[in-house]
């Protein structure tokens, strides 16, 4: 499929689930930036993605798409939206014709003139058959991969499956391995590739007979759907740095109404998108644990550093490449600019001093002095005493750290600087107001 359908179905899919299914059709479509015509070949091809995915589907849930969703987020643990990397990592006919050799290999490793026979033997509705430079590219893609070896000896080379790994081990390593890639895929960023070899597996401990649902050792419960769908563009950028290469992408900030836009194919229908068009050299990615967002921080033409949230970025393409010395400079002088960042604000300095009180005496161990530790930075501990403790930090700005020290309720007051103090103050007077009596 083309590259924008996937865009579309990304921003389809994360308004889907933020929303709950709360827009019609029309308010749907109208946020998308596409026609109602679009958005329901849109549900309908989603839904033979899901089918596809999961033939165990019960019939109430297939008649209506938004209700497999929300029901299936509160029913499983697994991530739900995974199904799209799944579906769309390969176009129909390279997942054809990759399955013909791996199931050709699985048997007894073949050359490339006998593959080549494989893929194109049997029916083909199409009469589309791969040529041999075609074959050639895909052995070289799935060596490249790891997924299969060249044999030594002389031409005609032989290939094979490379699954030595996984035949070496026994049965309670290979259990040990999936309980190892299931807490990482869970607990680490990014994590699709991490589900993906989960799957993997999985499926060789049903081969071995080695599951059994109710003894998992470790279940999770999923809470950042986007994360999920932002790293469709995280690899594409971690490419274009390795490339020292510019993108370029149609970006829709979280502030506008719009989340996307289909290109028009019909120029007397054009219409100018909401988007604005950037070209810019990517920098560095950053992860927000606390929101479960992706972050690009990029250089532009003017060499300002530039910030962009990855779920409002579409049609990604790489632009020309860059020297390295120039790269390098670029990348120096963020790395400058973020010293004291808290996450990714640019702004001036400040110093912020917090006075965080002990637990009550007989509660345990020290939480909150634990916590300040844990997720505290290059914060420091000045002052303490048996009743609290004096935190300072230098940051640049004081807008992200702000919810992290409201986190702490009333174990925590803001000292300096004023006006952050007197900003929390006047969100707790707001807070009273919700629940004073009538």
């Amino acid at each position: 499929m083309a590259k924008e359908s996937f865009d579309k179905e990304i921003q389809f899919l994360r308004m889907l689930v933020l929303t709950s299914g709360a827009y019609s059709r029309q308010q749907f479509a109208e946020r998308l930036g596409i026609s109602v015509h679009t958005f329901d070949k849109t549900v309908k091809k989603l839904k033979e993605v899901v089918q596809t995915m999961q033939e165990d589907l019960p019939e109430e849930l297939d008649k209506d798409f938004t209700n497999t969703f929300r029901y299936n987020y509160y029913d499983s643990a697994e991530p739900v939206l995974l199904f799209l990397f799944r579906a769309k990592s390969l176009k129909e006919s390279e997942s054809l014709r990759l399955s013909r050799i791996l199931a050709g290999l699985s048997e007894r490793p073949m050359t490339l003139k006998e593959l080549l026979e494989l893929c194109c033997s049997g029916e083909d509705p199409e009469g589309i058959f791969p040529d041999e430079k075609t074959l050639r590219g895909d052995l070289k893609y799935l060596e490249e991969v790891g997924v299969l070896a060249r044999q030594p000896g002389p031409r005609p080379y032989q290939y094979r499956l490379y699954d030595d790994l996984i035949r070496q081990l026994s049965d309670e390593e290979l259990c040990e391995l999936f309980d190892f890639v299931d807490v990482m895929a869970n607990t680490q960023v990014p994590s699709v590739q991490g589900y993906l070899l989960r799957d993997s597996l999985k499926k060789q401990l049903n081969r071995r007979s080695l599951t059994e649902p109710a003894a998992d050792p470790f279940l999770y419960k999923y809470h950042y759907y986007s994360r999920i769908l932002d790293e469709a563009h995280l690899y594409p950028l971690v490419s274009a740095m390795r490339e020292h290469c510019k993108v370029q992408f149609l970006y829709f900030s979280p502030k506008e109404g719009k989340s996307y836009a289909a290109k028009p194919t019909n120029p007397l229908f054009g219409r100018e998108s909401v988007g604005s068009l950037e070209k810019v050299l990517p920098l560095k990615i950053i992860y927000d644990h606390q929101y479960g967002r992706w972050y690009l921080l990029a250089s532009d033409k003017r060499k300002s550093i530039r910030k962009y949230r990855l779920e409002g970025i579409t049609q990604i393409t790489e632009a020309e490449s860059v020297a390295e010395e120039l790269f390098l400079a670029e990348k120096k002088l963020l790395e400058e600019r973020l010293a004291l960042s808290w996450m990714i604000d640019t702004t001036n300095p400040v110093t912020i001093r917090a006075r965080f009180l002990h637990p009550l005496p007989g509660t345990g161990n020290n939480f909150v002095k634990e916590r300040v530790l844990l997720q505290g930075q290059w914060g420091v501990i000045t002052e303490e005493d048996g009743h609290s403790f004096i935190y300072e930090i230098t940051v640049n700005g004081f807008t992200e750290i702000k919810p992290w020290l409201r986190s702490f309720g009333s174990s925590c007051e803001i000292l300096e600087p004023l006006q952050l103090r007197e900003e929390l103050i006047q969100e707790w007077k707001e807070l009273l107001a919700y629940y004073e009596s009538f």
